[in-house]
C-alpha cells in the first residue's frame, strides 16, 4: 500500500539565502528529533558547476512507545541519508532522502526541489513529495503507515516554520512583490 505526502511552499526570499538556510536548518532547538547531521561527501562538477552533497542525519526514534513493544521498532535512533545537487547557475537544487533504518520493513523516500519562483525571481519555490511504505509487520503495517503519514505531514510543516524563522533571523523581513 503506502502513503504519500506532498508539500508546496513559496519562500519570499532569494534562492541563495533559502539554500544557505536549508543547510543550516538542523540540528535546531525547534526540532529536537534531529540529533546530528554530518556531511559524508561533497564535490563540485567542474564542467557543470553542480555541487553534490551527501549527508547522514541521526534522528530520535519517534515511533510511539506502545508500538515499540515490537522488537524491530525498539531502536533509540533512526538514520536518514540525504543527497543534494545544487546548481547555482540555474538556481535550483534537487534533494533525495531515504531512511537507512528498517529497510527490510519500510521504505521512506522524499524528493524535494528548491527553485527560483516563476512568480517572482527573488522568491524561492519548494516542492516536496514524501512516500512511506511498510511491509512485513503484519497487522501493524496500516497502523504504522498512518502514524508515519501524520509524522511526515507534521514534520514538513515544522521544517517550513524552521526555515521561515531562520530566514527572518538571518535576512530580515520577507521580500514584497
Amino acid at each position: 500500500m503506502g502513503v504519500s505526502v506532498d508539500v508546496h511552499q513559496v519562500y519570499k526570499y532569494p534562492f541563495e539565502q533559502v539554500v544557505a538556510s536549508f543547510f543550516r536548518k538542523y540540528p535546531n532547538p525547534m526540532d529536537k528529533n534531529v540529533i546530528s547531521v554530518k556531511i559524508m561527501e561533497e564535490k563540485r562538477d567542474e564542467s557543470t558547476g553542480v555541487i553534490y552533497r551527501k549527508r547522514i542525519a541521526i534522528c530520535q526514534n519517534v515511533v510511539p512507545e506502545i508500538l515499540r513493544k515490537v522488537s524491530i521498532l525498539k531502536v533509540p535512533n533512526i538514520q536518514l541519508e540525504e543527497e543534494s545537487w545544487l546548481n547555482p547557475q540555474e538556481r535550483n537544487m534537487a534533494i533525495r532522502s531515504h531512511c537507512l533504518t528498517w529497510t527490510q520493513y519500510a521504505s521512506m523516500k522524499e524528493e524535494s526541489v528548491f527553485r527560483e519562483s516563476m512568480e517572482n525571481p527573488n522568491w524561492t519555490e519548494f516542492i516536496q513529495r514524501g512516500r512511506i511504505s511498510i511491509t512485513g509487520v503484519g497487522f501493524l503495517n496500516c497502523i504504522l503507515e498512518t502514524f508515519a503519514s501524520t509524522f511526515l505531514r507534521q514534520g514538513a510543516q515544522k521544517g517550513i516554520r524552521i526555515m521561515e524563522m531562520l530566514l527572518k533571523e538571518q535576512c530580515g523581513a520577507p521580500l514584497a512583490e
